[in-house]
């Protein structure tokens, strides 16, 4: 915190990062073309309310195992849900350098060799969500399909950090939470994906947070995408389906599911979740 990345992005106790994404969040709402976002954005002056209440009753499966994916999907794993228990904190992998290899297990490179870029094809700083911790070796979440898609890297070519919080989206109640541990520290009405687009489920982390350059649009005053892709767009618009927690234009449908897979909240909740919610920070999606 506090180090200029370069000239387009800050980070301080009073500035949320906020990125040049054009067009990768596609599957948000109802525009379809690219959009233009500023560099930074001060938001500092945004308080979170104070709510009481706890972690409620898992909805979902709370396994940490891992899975294998065939061959095909680059020799990637899928992990389970991160929590409940929540930890107090999470770490978050920022890349070191220009490139991150990916390895299917530690010194075993993915059949495609693939690496990850940084920044990514979208502008953004990468950062990946570290799932588990093996000497020299890492193994962590990466923005791709699967969903949930996990990776090894090396420890070398990132630089660890920790996050605070996480986030919980109850798509049947429609609600958004942000706790710290299993203490609620913010919560927020949302609209998210429609029967016929419904916003997938899962264990993600936030990827990147935007400010859309007409805050009367669509996507409404930010948007804080996270690693999570649609089930029934592999392509939107000019996007790749990935979703996101935005702003809106249509704050009377707050409350019902109304979106292409993206969660809905309105501009003045969504301008307190971009000050609650890092690169990094785990986002778990429920039914």
């Amino acid at each position: 915190m506090g180090t200029v990345l370069d000239v387009n992005w800050r980070r301080c106790s009073s500035l949320v990062v906020v990125v040049g994404l054009v067009g990768a969040l596609a599957a948000c709402g109802t525009e379809t073309k690219p959009q233009t976002f500023t560099a930074s954005v001060d938001v500092g002056t945004a308080k979170p309310s104070s709510v009481s209440g706890k972690w409620p009753a898992p909805t979902t499966t709370t396994s940490t195992t891992t899975t294998t994916i065939p061959a095909a999907n680059d020799g990637l794993t899928v992990s389970g849900s991160i929590g409940p228990n929540w930890p107090d904190q999470f770490t978050a992998a920022d890349a070191a350098g220009s490139r991150v290899p990916l390895y299917q297990a530690p010194n075993v490179p993915v059949p495609s060799g693939r690496v990850l870029t940084n920044p990514t094809h979208e502008g953004v700083p990468l950062t990946m969500l570290v799932r588990k911790e093996q000497g020299d070796w890492l193994q962590v979440q990466i923005q791709s399909r699967p969903n949930g898609a996990t990776a090894w890297i090396r420890r070398s070519d990132v630089v660890l950090r920790t996050v605070p919080n996480h986030i919980l989206i109850e798509l049947g109640a429609k609600r958004l939470t942000v706790f710290h541990g299993k203490d609620v520290v913010w919560s927020a009405s949302v609209a998210p994906g429609k029967a016929s687009s419904p916003t997938p489920t899962g264990s993600f982390y936030v990827d990147a947070l935007a400010k859309p350059a007409n805050p009367n649009g669509s996507y409404g005053a930010y948007q804080v995408s996270f690693t999570g892709f649609s089930n029934v767009y592999q392509t939107f618009g000019s996007g790749n389906g990935q979703v996101a927690a935005h702003g809106t234009n249509r704050p009377e449908l707050i409350g019902t599911p109304a979106s292409h897979g993206c969660v809905r909240l309105s501009n003045a909740d969504v301008t307190v979740l971009v000050t609650l919610a890092r690169q990094g920070t785990p986002v778990d999606v429920v039914p």
